[in-house]
């Protein structure tokens, strides 16, 4: 009775599995119909929300398509549209013309309409929006100094400025601005655009650069101060995508092309404070939009915080797991053998130094131009910066091995390979163990940057948190990278005992 029972569970276990097997395979092949695409935005409220749209326009019309957000700044997402790793992101033509393309001297929107094929790239005509840049001030402090025009501020050399990073280098930023104008300020800051709000607010700030469709102009009661010298040119807003997706996905294009016109500044502004202002979520404020003007339904479900939680968590123990591990492979061969040949070590433990010296995120971006976006920049950004503390306690735990115990072992006549292995790596083994925690407690914190170039993890709600002004998003974050650094200090504590008796 008992194997009769037994086999039918088994067979049992086995149909479920053929089922299964057999479901997957379906749904595989089901999902290789259709096309795969993939919308990029970048790092700030109104571009995530454009790309929501052209994410869900992009399912509408049949395909299978994914919202690369918050994808940093514009040369992160120009140079992923030319390599092909996203298919379309939302643009601005003052950007092409006087940023990205600003070599190419285009004057005409044909002659820049040639220009982007020879990239293999096409836009939309304009959205129906000028998203300018201007210099805001807040009200009151305008009506207490006369402040009218961007000539104005030339009367005013003590004002503290903040600009956005990307602002400050760029070739329409704060250079070119500060030439036409001739202003005089010499405190000028560069800073994320959503925190020079709260500066402005604070009073840490005076002068700040802002979006012509920012919620929070008026929010935060801010006058745009007038560009009297016509510095800033017109930012229209258009969609950018490769010229390939016309062939691969028609009914995509056609869909981007009916934004045409449809969006104009006032709209585009109540989209902004829906997200920032009263924290409804993007794709919510997207999909309702395309409803009202399109009669479109869109089929998508938020996640929950709890759903979140496990994807972050998910993504940022892959990052973690997977450059540890091959940092752990090579860095302790590396460290045997910087302390077997001293002159090769020196070399090695410099190298690595001057790697460990390069700002985080500077590395980061290092990466793109050789491995595009995604995890696999991330992986070895965080592999380089896990390689110097490894390497180094290797090679300290077996450079302070008493000179005693080397002679003996030399008497004995054992060879180079067996010290190495019975006598030298046991003795080094808490040196290594405490070089590895190092590493791996460094690389939970610094892979939360992995999410400005499209890794996920932790630093996902982080960088969401301070663009929507969220502490609770902020901490999503924040709370877990520090519970998984503990956690990873605690285990390699525990193995540690484990393996080394207590002195």
């Amino acid at each position: 009775m008992k194997l009769v029972i037994k086999n039918k569970i088994v067979a049992l276990l086995i149909a479920s599995l053929i089922f299964s097997f057999l479901s997957a395979q379906s749904i595989a092949k089901e999902s290789k119909k259709l096309e795969k695409i993939t919308i990029g935005s970048k790092n700030f409220t109104e571009s995530i929300i454009l790309g929501e749209m052209l994410t869900h326009l992009s399912r509408h019309a049949g395909t299978q398509a994914h919202h690369q957000s918050q994808l940093g700044g514009t040369s992160i997402l120009w140079n992923a549209l030319v390599k092909g790793e996203i298919d379309a992101y939302p643009e601005y033509t003052g950007t092409l013309l006087k940023e990205i393309l600003a070599k190419e001297k285009i004057t005409t929107e044909e002659g820049l309409t040639k220009v982007l094929a020879r990239y293999g790239l096409r836009m939309t005509p304009a959205l129906g929006f000028n998203n300018t840049y201007a210099i805001g001030v807040k009200q009151s402090l305008a009506k207490a100094k006369g402040l009218r025009t961007i000539s104005d501020l030339k009367k005013h050399p003590q004002l503290i400025m903040g600009f956005t990073s990307e602002f400050m280098s760029r070739t329409d930023g704060w250079p070119g601005l500060q030439r036409r104008y001739q202003l005089p300020q010499k405190n000028v800051r560069g800073l994320d655009h959503d925190l020079a709000y709260r500066g402005i607010e604070s009073g840490t700030l005076q002068v700040i650069d802002l979006y012509a469709t920012d919620a929070e102009i008026d929010y935060y009661k801010l006058y745009a101060l007038k560009d009297d010298k016509n510095y800033f040119p017109v930012y229209n807003a258009v969609i950018l995508y490769r010229i390939d997706l016309e062939k691969r996905a028609p009914k995509v294009v056609k869909l981007f092309n009916k934004l045409t016109g449809r969006i104009d500044a006032e709209m585009m502004r109540k989209m902004n404070a829906q997200v920032k202002l009263q924290k409804t979520n993007e794709s919510l404020v997207a999909a309702e939009f395309l409803r009202r003007l399109f009669k479109i339904s869109v089929d998508f479900k938020v996640q929950t915080v709890s759903q979140r939680f496990w994807q972050h968590t998910g993504e940022h123990l892959f990052l973690v797991g997977i450059s540890l591990t091959l940092a752990i492979l090579i860095a302790i061969p590396l460290g045997i053998m910087a302390q077997a040949y001293q002159g090769f070590g020196q070399v090695i433990l410099s190298v690595t130094g001057i790697i460990q010296t390069i700002p985080s995120l500077a590395l980061f971006v290092f990466m793109i131009p050789l491995l595009g976006i995604g995890d696999p920049p991330a992986i070895v950004a965080l592999f380089l910066y896990s390689l110097l503390p490894i390497i180094r306690n290797t090679y300290t735990g077996l450079k302070d091995i008493p000179v005693e115990i080397r002679e003996s072992m030399q008497a004995i006549g054992l060879p180079a390979l067996a010290r190495l292995k019975i006598v030298e790596l046991p003795l080094a083994t808490r040196a290594i163990l405490a070089g590895i925690k190092t590493a791996a407690v460094i690389n939970v914190g610094t892979a939360t940057l992995g999410a400005l170039i499209g890794a996920g993890g932790y630093g996902q709600p982080i960088f969401t948190g301070i663009r929507l002004d969220d502490t609770s998003l902020i901490l999503q974050g924040a709370i877990p990278a520090v519970v998984l650094a503990l956690l990873v200090q605690g285990l390699f504590e525990l193995i540690e005992r484990r393996l080394l008796p207590t002195q």
